[in-house]
C-alpha cells in the first residue's frame, strides 16, 4: 500500500450517513470520513471502491479493495472469511414501518413481507429468527429497499437505525418509525486473511484515533451523539 502510494477502501455509498453522496454528488458520511483521515494519516492516495452490503467482504477475496470502511459489522460468521480492526463505531439494527402498522416484536411480524438488504446482519437474523409466515424479500442497497417501502411493496424493512431518518428527510409523505430493536453491533475495518502486519497497522490507527478525539468526532459529526464507552474506552 505505501510502495503503490494508494490505499483501496470499500464503501457502501447506500446506508446514511455512514455511506452517501452529498449534494454535489459527491461520496460523503461517517466511513468516507474515516477512510480519508486514514489515508491522509498514512500519506496515501485514498481510492474508492464502491460496494453494496453484499459484495464488501468479496471485494476484500478476489482483491479488489485493500480495506473494507463500511458499517461493517463484526460477526463470528465474517471472522471466519476476514480478520478484524479493534471497533471503531456502532450501528443498531432495526425493523422499521408506518405509525400504522402495529408490530413490536420478531413473532408479530408473521404474516407481514419484509424487506432487507442482501449479505448483512439484518438479513442474517431474519432468516434464522423470522417466523415462518413472514416473507422475506432481499434487495442489493438500502436505496433499493426504501423506494420499496415507499412504493408499498412490502409492509417494514430492516435497516440501521440511522437510515431511517434520513429516509423520513427525502419523504415525508410516508414516514417510517422504529419498531424494534434487533441488535446493535460493534463496526470494525474488515481485512484480508492473514494480512497480520496490515491488521496491526490499522489497530495502532484507529487506537491513536480514538485516543485523540478524531473518529469521536466523525461519528458526532453525522449522528449528533459522541461514541459509546465501549468503543471510546477501549
Amino acid at each position: 500500500i505505501k510502495k503503490s502510494g494508494k490505499i483501496r477502501i470499500a464503501v457502501d455509498l447506500g446506508v446514511p450517513p455512514y455511506g452517501m453522496t452529498d449534494d454535489k454528488m459527491q461520496p460523503s458520511g461517517s466511513d468516507i470520513d474515516t477512510a480519508k483521515a486514514l489515508a491522509k494519516d498514512w500519506g496515501v492516495e485514498f481510492v474508492l471502491v464502491p460496494a453494496t452490503g453484499a459484495s464488501r467482504i468479496p471485494s476484500l477475496q478476489n482483491g479488489k479493495a485493500d480495506l473494507v470502511i463500511s458499517s461493517l459489522s463484526m460477526t463470528a460468521d465474517r471472522a471466519k472469511v476476514i480478520d478484524f480492526s479493534m471497533p471503531y463505531a456502532v450501528l443498531r439494527t432495526v425493523i422499521a414501518g408506518p405509525k400504522s402498522v402495529n408490530v413490536k416484536s420478531m413473532a408479530d411480524l408473521d404474516g407481514k413481507t419484509v424487506g432487507t438488504v442482501r449479505g448483512t446482519t439484518h438479513d442474517t437474523q431474519l432468516t434464522k429468527e423470522g417466523p415462518k409466515g413472514m416473507k422475506l424479500t432481499r434487495y442489493e442497497d438500502d436505496a433499493t429497499e426504501g423506494q420499496a417501502f415507499l412504493s408499498g411493496q412490502v409492509d417494514l424493512f430492516s435497516s440501521a437505525e440511522a437510515v431511517i431518518g434520513q429516509l423520513n428527510k427525502k419523504n415525508p409523505s410516508r414516514q417510517a418509525e422504529v419498531k424494534f430493536v434487533l441488535d446493535t453491533f460493534k463496526l470494525a475495518i474488515g481485512i484480508k486473511k492473514d494480512e497480520d502486519r496490515l491488521v496491526a497497522e490499522v489497530n495502532k490507527w484507529v487506537a491513536a484515533k480514538l485516543k485523540d478525539g478524531t473518529l469521536n468526532a466523525i461519528y458526532k459529526k453525522q449522528f449528533g451523539t459522541d461514541l459509546p464507552e465501549v468503543i471510546l474506552k477501549q
